[in-house]
């Protein structure tokens, strides 16, 4: 899951994963998960939802049109989405995806998003692999910015000190978050133990 047309797929799955929903509350809350800085067109996302229509991961069908009973019917009604048992199948099995993909900048976020529905030794590895990218790309630009900091001018290096920082803060975030799912495994696996060893 590399693209962000794969990471809308995840949105999407996630979303009805939780309850059906018609297209307009959808968008709002695909907006509120995607994070991505711009607003979700329907021009994207109808497209989405036909490709998963297709594919036999989401069915639809009219809703309420949101209309008063005996008032004049001139709305169209809602098409309702929802996830089908192949659809609920597919989101289980992204979600069970612990490779490169999903710690990716597109992606993380999504998945993230949908956190609770992963099995904990998946959340980390994911935040896990997330670390150890952005520590790699904060060793390069760090090495980059003591190479080219002599030719830059004092905007450019604000901006390449504020990417540093960003970045800094992602890592120190992704380390408490990494120690408290540890922690959670840890008290876990001891409370299971305890009966075992009192019988």
């Amino acid at each position: 899951m590399a693209r962000r047309g794969e990471a809308l797929e995840l949105a999407v799955l996630g979303l009805l994963h939780e309850s059906p929903m018609h297209g307009y509350e959808l968008r709002k809350q695909l907006n509120a998960v995607l994070g991505w800085g711009r607003v979700l067109s329907y021009g994207s996302l109808y497209p989405a939802l036909k490709k998963l229509s297709k594919a036999g991961w989401i069915t639809e069908h009219v809703g309420g049109s949101g209309v008063e009973p005996g008032a004049v019917k001139n709305r169209r009604q809602r098409i309702v989405y929802e996830l089908t048992d192949a659809g609920h199948a597919r989101f289980n099995t992204l979600m069970a995806e612990a490779g490169p993909a999903a710690w990716e900048d597109d992606n993380f976020g999504v998945r993230f998003a949908f956190f609770s529905r992963t099995p904990m030794e998946i959340r980390l590895r994911i935040l896990e692999g997330r670390r150890t990218r952005l520590e790699e790309r904060l060793a390069r630009v760090q090495s980059q910015l003591e190479r080219t900091q002599k030719q830059m001018d004092r905007y450019a290096m604000e901006l390449q000190r504020h990417g540093v920082e960003s970045v800094e803060r992602e890592v120190r975030w992704l380390s408490d978050l990494i120690n408290a799912e540890r922690n959670a495994h840890v008290k876990t696996n001891q409370a299971e133990t305890k009966p075992a060893e009192n019988a």
